[in-house]
């Protein structure tokens, strides 16, 4: 089989080597007026606004962070989803090391508890449709009859304009593939966002500079009519000043929802930098009347994307920001926030946090966990496995993982690990409450033969009693030591009699 893994003299990722849960004190850029699609000069500026004042602005703070909620790349445009106790989220992905918006796939990530990530890799990429060259942008997924459809903007190779494409699955991590062979819709316009009312009906938004929207067939790839532009009125949206060509705060990024009967329009405001806005309407299409600001510019990014849902009785918000090393406008990182309606049904004021949202529950140790799974990470990266998802890999010594809260009640008697390496001597240290905390045990990886030749290594544990945070720390010699494909721990035979 082909090696997956790649050979010890690839480039790392610039993500990939940082002080672990340390994060940077986010750059604030000057607004400045343009659009994302036509004015690529604002973009430049800005960009050399941040390098200009990083060196005295990036600063590692003391911080426990688990916001951004993926480390190991670069992530934006967040679109979250929920599904049978899950939130999956859909991100675009920005290259390293980018001076442009080069994107060319999408990732899919899901959690049981909003603060441990499981990596589902790249489900979806430009190559899907055999009929776009570029810009694998901000999309939005939705499901329904149970199936998945992801609505996104490419660049249409045929005419050269931005189009929306729409793919499809079985399952909310893929693999999607094209529904149509073409666009769905086209007009040279972005960022698409799907809505599908209590009545059934779906419709489909997008657009920069205008605001446009479509109602949708029960089949989700064919749509009714014809593209309508959204008024964009200073009364609906806000109003911008310095730039007579854009009258309203509206920008891009919509993001559609409804609550107590009223549907709630999000949207990136005035570029740039960019700042989420918000407006209601008694109906899906309108009318709408401006409410004002739900995150203000801050973040280190010029651009801003929101993403709105309700998980296990509480709300959530998502978006991007360019806090990770090497971050900014074109390398960005997808964070989120808990947050609560107020009274009359407005929307708080956000500020982005390093901290994120709270823990929804425990993590179970004693069912098997994907090793990508994970709420922080330092060092590792991710990729596809040969027995399937992804597993862990690029490790080197002194890497390692946290995955918050984890609840090993009255305790854990051993631990077991799906490992490959090329090299011996390597070891998983077990450690609890920090990646210098305590280690409650210790397992040794053997040379398997291959980055993707598998086995199974299993150690005792002592001392991993009640709910903690969980660290899984590499230690070996130079270069890359291991793969790690999941994990799972073992009752102690107390634990298990008593329950």
């Amino acid at each position: 089989m082909r090696e997956l893994s790649p050979s010890p003299d690839r480039r790392r990722s610039p993500l990939s080597h940082y002080l672990p849960e340390a994060m940077v004190i986010p750059v604030r850029i000057p607004p400045t007026a343009g659009t994302r699609l036509t004015r690529v000069a604002v973009w430049t500026i800005a960009l050399v606004l941040v390098f200009a004042v990083v060196p005295a602005a990036v600063q590692p703070t003391a911080a426990r962070a688990d916001n951004p909620i993926v480390q190991h790349v670069y992530t934006a445009d967040p679109a979250p989803l929920v599904h049978n106790g899950r939130v999956y989220l859909y991100t675009g992905h920005d290259e390293d090391g980018s001076t442009y918006f080069t994107m060319k796939d999408w990732r899919v990530w899901s959690s049981a508890d909003m603060v441990n990530w499981t990596d589902h890799g790249s489900p979806l990429g430009l190559t899907t449709f055999a009929w776009a060259s570029a810009d694998a942008w901000a999309g939005q997924a939705v499901q329904r009859n149970g199936r998945f459809y992801w609505y996104v903007p490419v660049k249409n190779r045929a005419t050269g304009r931005m189009a929306i494409g729409v793919a499809v699955s079985d399952s909310p991590t893929g693999p999607f593939r094209d529904a149509l062979g073409h666009p769905l819709v086209e007009n040279g316009e972005i960022d698409p966002a799907v809505f599908v009312d209590d009545d059934g009906q779906a419709y489909l938004y997008w657009g920069n500079p205008n605001l446009w929207f479509v109602r949708l067939n029960a089949d989700m790839t064919s749509h009714s009519g014809s593209p309508a532009k959204i008024p964009l009125t200073t009364a609906g949206f806000g109003t911008r000043t310095g730039d007579p060509n854009r009258p309203t705060l509206y920008e891009e990024g919509p993001w559609v929802h409804k609550r107590g009967g009223l549907y709630y329009l999000v949207f990136a405001a005035k570029c740039c930098s960019e700042f989420i806005a918000y407006s209601t309407a008694p109906g899906p299409t309108g009318p709408w009347t401006y409410r004002g600001t739900v995150m203000p510019t801050q973040g280190g990014s010029f651009t801003n994307h929101p993403g709105i849902v309700d998980f296990k009785g509480s709300s959530y918000f998502f978006y991007h920001n360019g806090a990770l090393p090497g971050g900014g406008g074109f390398t960005r990182s997808v964070a989120v926030e808990r947050f609560s309606y107020n009274a009359d049904g407005t929307i708080p004021t956000i500020t982005m946090t390093t901290t994120g949202a709270p823990q929804s529950g425990t993590l179970d140790p004693y069912v098997r966990q994907e090793a990508e799974t994970i709420a922080w990470g330092s060092g590792i990266e991710t990729e596809p496995s040969s027995e399937g998802g992804m597993n862990v890999g690029w490790i080197d010594n002194g890497d390692s993982i946290k995955v918050k809260g984890v609840a090993f009640g009255a305790g854990a008697a051993s631990f077991t690990a799906r490992v490959a390496s090329t090299v011996g001597g390597s070891t998983v240290e077990v450690r609890l409450g920090g990646s210098s905390g305590p280690v409650v045990g210790r397992c040794g990886v053997p040379n398997t033969g291959g980055w993707q030749a598998w086995t199974t290594v299993t150690c005792p544990v002592s001392g991993a009693t009640g709910t903690q945070d969980l660290h899984l720390r590499f230690t070996g010699g130079s270069g890359y030591l291991l793969n790690m494909n999941w994990w799972q721990f073992t009752r102690n035979a107390a634990a298990t009699a008593r329950r």
